[in-house]
């Protein structure tokens, strides 16, 4: 029975942000693991790559997921090429990466809106099917700016701060309903969002020094969290944010 845990056969994904990086990954991985896997993200040229390269198991949504009056139209289209979602993966993300005195109103907005207040308003879109299924998957995208502050950090860390606790309020919500949800938080892995980062050689390995494994994330630590999160492997766990960060934290 254990090696049927991680299988997804039969299972219908959502990776929003699919265009690159982690939410590119997860939906690679996704697929790989048997689910059909609808890739939801802004730039449509990437996503059909990524489909290209995945197969008969992809389909695509090219949508902006930052405009909120356009979250119930987007979950429909979601659920047109395969069916309604057993599994929601939040990993599209913005970082403005505005100092305290700098932060906009325009760049708070979009950063709450894609950050926040989009895994909630498609999760609750998508609900109603998973509960009618008895079963279901949420995984959000926390961050180390979940309980640390970094420089220009203000809108995106209030936000990831925003995730771990809406992950705890949607377990509460959904998973008597067979819902299971919770979170993951990466460390530092090498993605368009963390680019400044991996610019700077001498930050990067400033970074890898501060975990306990010695090393930055590479995109295919992601894989096994993510598996388990979205999989009858963690049937019983729910409402929590699981650190992928090399101990980063434990520090």
């Amino acid at each position: 029975m254990a090696e049927h845990l991680l299988d997804l056969t039969g299972k219908i994904a959502c990776v929003t942000g699919a265009s690159a990086g982690l939410g590119q990954r997860a939906a690679v991985a996704l697929a790989a693991a048997g689910a059909q896997v609808v890739g939801v993200a802004r730039r449509a040229e990437a996503l059909a790559a990524w489909a290209d390269a995945t197969g008969a198991r992809a389909a695509t949504v090219a949508a902006d997921l930052s405009q909120r009056d356009q979250i119930v139209q987007i979950a429909a289209e979601i659920a047109t090429p395969f069916g309604a979602p057993d599994i929601i993966v939040h990993a599209a993300g913005i970082n403005t990466r505005e100092t305290a005195d700098d932060v906009t109103p325009e760049g708070w907005d979009v950063t709450m809106n894609l950050n926040l207040a989009a895994p909630f308003f498609l999760t609750q879109a998508l609900v109603p099917a998973m509960k009618a299924k008895g079963w279901g998957r949420v995984v959000n995208f926390a961050s180390l700016q979940t309980t640390r502050a970094f420089p220009g950090g203000i809108a995106y860390g209030a936000s990831k701060a925003g995730i771990g606790q809406l992950t705890r309020a949607m377990a509460e919500a959904w998973s008597k309903h067979g819902i299971n949800a919770n979170a993951i938080g990466p460390g530092f892995f090498p993605t368009e969002l963390t680019g400044p980062v991996f610019a700077d050689p001498e930050r990067a390995a400033r970074n890898a020094a501060q975990t306990c494994i010695g090393r930055n994330g590479e995109l295919h630590d992601i894989d096994g969290p993510l598996l388990f999160l979205c999989s009858d492997a963690s049937a019983y766990v729910t409402g929590q944010v699981l650190m992928v960060d090399g101990g980063f934290t434990a520090k």
